[in-house]
């Protein structure tokens, strides 16, 4: 039952990842940037704002009450993998060539 329920959220977060907002577009780049060791602090702490924002929005009011810190993003691409839900809309992907 966890497991189906995660899925579903997995696969909400990816849909709103799809839009191809500007934030959304700045958030993903910078935790991309931060999986490569290459984003800073004040950057990492805009684009964890707009993810807790987003994770408000969907209603996923317990991972919005943790503290965010970087450990957090790698969770949940780590829970994404686990699963095979890839979060990781592939228009970001081709920007990122």
């Amino acid at each position: 039952m966890f497991k189906k329920k995660l899925i579903r959220y997995l696969l909400l977060l990816k849909a709103t990842f799809n839009n191809e907002s500007e934030s959304n577009k700045e958030m993903l780049k910078t935790f991309y940037l931060y999986s490569k060791g290459e984003a800073d602090k004040k950057d990492l702490q805009i684009a964890n704002n707009q993810l807790k924002e987003l994770l408000k929005d969907l209603g996923f009011g317990l991972l919005t009450s943790l503290p965010f810190s970087p450990i957090t993003i790698p969770f949940i691409l780590k829970l994404s993998k686990r699963y095979n839900v890839d979060i990781i809309p592939e228009w970001f992907k081709d920007s990122m060539k």
